[in-house]
Protein backbone atom coordinates (compact mmCIF):
# COMPACT_ATOMS: atom_id res chain seq x y z
CA UNK A 1 0.00 0.00 0.00
CA UNK A 2 1.25 3.48 -0.86
CA UNK A 3 1.56 6.15 1.84
CA UNK A 4 2.64 9.77 1.72
CA UNK A 5 5.54 10.60 4.02
CA UNK A 6 7.20 13.86 5.05
CA UNK A 7 10.86 14.24 5.98
CA UNK A 8 11.80 16.79 8.69
CA UNK A 9 15.05 17.59 10.48
CA UNK A 10 15.98 19.45 13.63
CA UNK A 11 19.68 20.24 14.11
CA UNK A 12 20.44 17.39 11.70
CA UNK A 13 18.33 14.87 13.62
CA UNK A 14 16.04 13.62 10.83
CA UNK A 15 12.66 11.92 10.93
CA UNK A 16 10.10 10.37 8.62
CA UNK A 17 6.63 11.70 9.45
CA UNK A 18 3.32 9.98 8.67
CA UNK A 19 -0.08 11.60 9.20
CA UNK A 20 -1.86 8.69 10.88
CA UNK A 21 -5.06 10.47 11.90
CA UNK A 22 -7.37 9.05 9.19
CA UNK A 23 -7.15 5.49 7.85
CA UNK A 24 -4.41 4.70 10.39
CA UNK A 25 -1.83 2.08 9.55
CA UNK A 26 0.18 -0.25 11.74
CA UNK A 27 3.80 -0.84 10.79
CA UNK A 28 5.95 -3.74 11.93
CA UNK A 29 9.38 -3.19 13.45
CA UNK A 30 11.02 -4.50 10.28
CA UNK A 31 8.98 -2.15 8.08
CA UNK A 32 9.96 0.85 10.21
CA UNK A 33 13.61 -0.21 10.19
CA UNK A 34 13.52 -0.51 6.38
CA UNK A 35 11.95 2.94 5.98
CA UNK A 36 14.65 4.44 8.22
CA UNK A 37 17.48 2.58 6.48
CA UNK A 38 19.78 5.08 4.73
CA UNK A 39 20.65 2.72 1.86
CA UNK A 40 17.43 0.83 1.17
CA UNK A 41 14.79 3.19 2.56
CA UNK A 42 14.05 6.87 3.02
CA UNK A 43 16.74 7.23 5.68
CA UNK A 44 16.12 8.72 9.12
CA UNK A 45 17.06 8.64 12.80
CA UNK A 46 13.48 7.69 13.57
CA UNK A 47 9.88 7.49 12.37
CA UNK A 48 7.02 9.49 13.88
CA UNK A 49 3.30 8.81 13.57
CA UNK A 50 1.13 11.87 14.12
CA UNK A 51 -2.18 10.62 15.55
CA UNK A 52 -5.40 11.91 17.06
CA UNK A 53 -5.49 12.49 20.80
CA UNK A 54 -8.43 12.73 23.17
CA UNK A 55 -6.54 15.00 25.57
CA UNK A 56 -4.47 17.31 23.36
CA UNK A 57 -4.06 18.75 19.86
CA UNK A 58 -2.34 15.59 18.60
CA UNK A 59 -0.32 12.57 19.65
CA UNK A 60 3.27 11.80 18.69
CA UNK A 61 4.27 8.13 18.49
CA UNK A 62 8.03 7.83 18.03
CA UNK A 63 9.99 4.80 16.80
CA UNK A 64 13.76 4.43 16.80
CA UNK A 65 15.48 3.66 13.51
CA UNK A 66 15.75 -0.01 14.51
CA UNK A 67 11.94 -0.19 14.49
CA UNK A 68 11.47 -0.35 18.25
CA UNK A 69 9.01 1.94 20.01
CA UNK A 70 11.04 4.80 21.45
CA UNK A 71 10.71 7.04 24.46
CA UNK A 72 10.54 10.84 24.26
CA UNK A 73 12.55 12.47 21.46
CA UNK A 74 13.14 16.21 21.85
CA UNK A 75 14.17 17.05 18.29
CA UNK A 76 11.51 14.66 17.02
CA UNK A 77 8.98 16.49 19.15
CA UNK A 78 9.98 19.84 17.68
CA UNK A 79 9.73 18.37 14.17
CA UNK A 80 6.31 16.89 14.99
CA UNK A 81 5.17 20.36 16.08
CA UNK A 82 6.40 21.85 12.79
CA UNK A 83 4.59 19.06 10.89
CA UNK A 84 1.37 19.60 12.86
CA UNK A 85 1.62 23.33 12.17
CA UNK A 86 1.83 22.60 8.43
CA UNK A 87 -1.35 20.51 8.77
CA UNK A 88 -3.04 23.52 10.43
CA UNK A 89 -3.71 21.66 13.67
CA UNK A 90 -2.95 24.80 15.68
CA UNK A 91 -2.04 28.45 15.24
CA UNK A 92 0.92 29.55 17.38
CA UNK A 93 0.98 27.15 20.33
CA UNK A 94 -0.16 23.63 21.07
CA UNK A 95 -0.24 20.76 23.52
CA UNK A 96 0.63 17.27 22.34
CA UNK A 97 0.77 13.82 23.84
CA UNK A 98 4.03 11.84 23.84
CA UNK A 99 5.57 8.80 25.51
CA UNK A 100 6.28 10.67 28.74
CA UNK A 101 3.06 12.69 28.94
CA UNK A 102 1.80 16.05 27.68
CA UNK A 103 4.09 18.72 26.25
CA UNK A 104 3.48 22.40 25.55
CA UNK A 105 5.09 23.88 22.45
CA UNK A 106 5.09 27.16 20.53
CA UNK A 107 6.28 28.46 17.18
CA UNK A 108 8.36 31.55 17.93
CA UNK A 109 8.54 34.74 15.86
CA UNK A 110 11.75 33.62 14.12
CA UNK A 111 10.17 30.29 13.16
CA UNK A 112 12.03 28.19 15.70
CA UNK A 113 10.16 25.75 17.92
CA UNK A 114 10.11 26.04 21.71
CA UNK A 115 9.25 22.69 23.26
CA UNK A 116 8.36 22.23 26.91
CA UNK A 117 10.11 19.20 28.39
CA UNK A 118 9.16 17.08 31.41
CA UNK A 119 10.43 18.07 34.86
CA UNK A 120 13.63 16.44 36.07
CA UNK A 121 13.52 15.44 39.73
CA UNK A 122 16.70 13.40 40.07
CA UNK A 123 20.29 13.78 38.89
CA UNK A 124 22.69 11.10 40.09
CA UNK A 125 26.34 10.23 39.64
CA UNK A 126 27.52 7.12 37.81
CA UNK A 127 31.30 6.65 37.72
CA UNK A 128 31.74 10.44 38.07
CA UNK A 129 29.35 11.07 35.15
CA UNK A 130 25.81 12.45 35.43
CA UNK A 131 22.77 10.21 34.98
CA UNK A 132 19.28 11.64 34.49
CA UNK A 133 16.05 11.11 32.58
CA UNK A 134 14.71 13.90 30.35
CA UNK A 135 12.03 11.74 28.75
CA UNK A 136 14.80 9.33 27.74
CA UNK A 137 17.67 8.14 29.96
CA UNK A 138 20.99 9.96 29.46
CA UNK A 139 24.51 9.74 30.78
CA UNK A 140 26.47 12.99 30.48
CA UNK A 141 30.29 12.75 30.36
CA UNK A 142 32.33 15.98 30.47
CA UNK A 143 35.60 15.77 28.51
CA UNK A 144 38.47 18.11 27.68
CA UNK A 145 38.33 17.68 23.89
CA UNK A 146 35.18 16.14 22.42
CA UNK A 147 36.72 15.91 18.94
CA UNK A 148 39.16 13.30 20.20
CA UNK A 149 36.47 10.93 21.53
CA UNK A 150 35.48 7.90 19.44
CA UNK A 151 31.75 8.42 20.02
CA UNK A 152 30.45 5.14 18.58
CA UNK A 153 33.08 3.00 20.30
CA UNK A 154 32.97 4.70 23.70
CA UNK A 155 29.21 5.19 23.63
CA UNK A 156 28.59 1.52 22.83
CA UNK A 157 30.85 0.44 25.68
CA UNK A 158 28.62 2.28 28.14
CA UNK A 159 25.31 1.51 26.47
CA UNK A 160 26.05 -2.25 26.52
CA UNK A 161 27.76 -2.29 29.90
CA UNK A 162 26.32 -4.37 32.71
CA UNK A 163 24.67 -1.34 34.29
CA UNK A 164 22.71 -0.36 31.19
CA UNK A 165 22.44 -3.37 28.88
CA UNK A 166 18.84 -4.18 29.88
CA UNK A 167 17.19 -0.81 29.18
CA UNK A 168 19.99 0.98 27.34
CA UNK A 169 21.15 4.55 27.82
CA UNK A 170 22.06 7.48 25.58
CA UNK A 171 25.60 8.73 26.12
CA UNK A 172 26.59 12.39 25.70
CA UNK A 173 30.21 13.58 25.52
CA UNK A 174 30.48 17.29 26.27
CA UNK A 175 33.17 19.96 26.12
CA UNK A 176 32.63 23.40 27.63
CA UNK A 177 34.08 26.15 25.45
CA UNK A 178 33.50 29.92 25.58
CA UNK A 179 30.35 29.52 27.62
CA UNK A 180 28.74 27.04 25.20
CA UNK A 181 28.39 23.29 25.51
CA UNK A 182 29.78 21.34 22.56
CA UNK A 183 27.89 18.06 22.51
CA UNK A 184 28.17 14.77 20.68
CA UNK A 185 25.71 11.95 21.40
CA UNK A 186 25.55 8.19 21.01
CA UNK A 187 21.86 7.24 20.78
CA UNK A 188 20.40 3.90 21.77
CA UNK A 189 18.06 2.56 19.08
CA UNK A 190 20.19 4.20 16.42
CA UNK A 191 23.26 2.56 18.02
CA UNK A 192 25.56 5.19 16.60
CA UNK A 193 26.33 8.88 16.84
CA UNK A 194 23.62 11.21 15.60
CA UNK A 195 24.02 14.81 14.49
CA UNK A 196 22.02 16.02 17.49
CA UNK A 197 19.78 14.80 20.30
CA UNK A 198 17.18 17.03 21.93
CA UNK A 199 16.71 15.06 25.15
CA UNK A 200 20.51 14.75 25.27
CA UNK A 201 20.95 18.52 24.93
CA UNK A 202 18.42 18.99 27.72
CA UNK A 203 20.19 16.47 29.95
CA UNK A 204 23.57 18.06 29.23
CA UNK A 205 22.43 21.58 30.14
CA UNK A 206 20.96 20.38 33.42
CA UNK A 207 23.99 18.23 34.25
CA UNK A 208 26.38 21.13 33.59
CA UNK A 209 24.36 23.36 35.91
CA UNK A 210 24.10 20.64 38.56
CA UNK A 211 27.88 20.15 38.40
CA UNK A 212 28.51 23.89 38.81
CA UNK A 213 30.25 24.06 35.44
CA UNK A 214 27.87 26.78 34.21
CA UNK A 215 25.96 29.44 36.14
CA UNK A 216 23.27 30.45 33.65
CA UNK A 217 19.91 28.69 33.43
CA UNK A 218 19.77 29.49 29.70
CA UNK A 219 22.37 27.49 27.82
CA UNK A 220 23.62 27.41 24.22
CA UNK A 221 24.58 24.00 22.87
CA UNK A 222 26.55 23.28 19.72
CA UNK A 223 25.80 19.92 18.07
CA UNK A 224 27.22 18.55 14.84
CA UNK A 225 23.95 19.30 13.04
CA UNK A 226 23.23 22.74 14.44
CA UNK A 227 22.73 24.89 17.52
CA UNK A 228 20.16 24.38 20.26
CA UNK A 229 19.17 26.29 23.36
CA UNK A 230 17.91 24.95 26.67
CA UNK A 231 16.41 27.03 29.46
CA UNK A 232 15.07 25.93 32.84
CA UNK A 233 14.34 26.86 36.43
CA UNK A 234 15.58 25.01 39.49
CA UNK A 235 13.11 24.92 42.36
CA UNK A 236 14.71 23.20 45.34
CA UNK A 237 15.84 19.87 43.83
CA UNK A 238 13.55 19.91 40.80
CA UNK A 239 14.36 21.28 37.34
CA UNK A 240 11.15 22.68 35.89
CA UNK A 241 9.85 24.96 33.13
CA UNK A 242 12.41 23.32 30.82
CA UNK A 243 12.41 24.56 27.22
CA UNK A 244 14.24 23.04 24.24
CA UNK A 245 14.53 25.65 21.48
CA UNK A 246 15.77 25.32 17.92
CA UNK A 247 14.87 25.11 14.25
CA UNK A 248 12.74 22.30 12.83
CA UNK A 249 12.60 22.22 9.04
CA UNK A 250 10.73 20.41 6.28
CA UNK A 251 13.13 18.58 3.96
CA UNK A 252 11.02 16.75 1.35
CA UNK A 253 7.84 14.77 0.71
CA UNK A 254 7.42 11.45 -1.07
CA UNK A 255 5.59 8.14 -1.30
CA UNK A 256 6.48 4.81 0.24
CA UNK A 257 5.04 1.35 -0.40
CA UNK A 258 4.68 -0.86 2.69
Amino acid sequence: MKHVFYKYQGAGNDFVMLDNRTNPITLTNSQIALICDRRFGVGADGLILLENSEVSDFKMVYFNSDGALGSMCGNGGRCAVAFAKSLQLFSDSCVFEAFDGLHNAAVLANGTISLGMSDVTEVSLHNKNYLLDTGSPHLVCFVDDVKRVSIKEEGAKTRYSEAFIKEGVNVNFVEIKNGSLIIRTYERGVEDETLACGTGATATAIAAFEAGLIKSSSVKLVALGGDLEVSFKKVETTYTDIKLIGAAEFVFKGNIHV
